[in-house]
């Protein structure tokens, strides 16, 4: 969606089959009902949209071909979205999600999907320390309970963390419909 100096970027991190399997992950079904309508709207105000894929190794369903690598049937994916494939959390290390976010020059890069405490927290710091008016949409990601922390306190606490984190572009959140 477009603001007063440009087009938003909205970066949909690693939403894909194998997140399905394991634990049950906060409110995924909502959440991912909430990015396709900001997806949609990103599209038709003329931003880009794009999906990171995790490509995981053999035998983590996350590699390339296995059944857990594919974006979600869910996601509403269109021709025109970018896929950039990752190796690490952090979207922007070793792929091209960096060099294509600086032709495109967005007023602001999006930021949702899974897993809040992993890719997405390591997406928001680097996209943010890259320089970019980075803005995460609050109840656009999630999480399944860690062994020390429910879903909630995580997504709480990464919610304060990025709050207060020094950033050049800044950091702000917003939940999906005020985006």
């Amino acid at each position: 969606m477009s603001t007063a100096e440009g087009l938003d970027a909205l970066v949909i991190v690693d939403m894909q089959e194998g997140l399905l399997l394991g634990d049950e992950k906060h409110e995924l079904t909502s959440v991912v009902e909430r990015i396709n309508r900001l997806a949609a709207r990103v599209r038709k105000r003329g931003g880009a949209v794009f999906f990171v894929q995790h490509q995981g190794t053999p035998g983590d369903g996350f590699a390339p071909g296995e059944p857990g690598w594919p974006i979600l049937a869910a996601m509403d994916r269109k021709s025109e979205d970018r896929v950039v494939p990752k190796t690490l959390n952090n979207a922007f290390c070793g792929t091209s999600l960096g060099e294509d976010l600086s032709k495109l020059s967005p007023a602001r890069v999006v930021v949702g999907g899974w897993a809040t405490d992993f890719c997405v927290d390591a997406t928001v710091r680097a996209a943010a320390e890259s320089g970019h008016a980075v803005v995460v949409v609050s109840d656009g990601h999630t999480v399944c309970d860690r062994p020390h922390l429910r879903a909630t306190q995580i997504i709480e606490h990464h919610h304060a963390i990025w709050r207060n984190l020094l950033a050049p572009g800044g950091i702000t959140l917003a939940i999906e419909s005020e985006i």
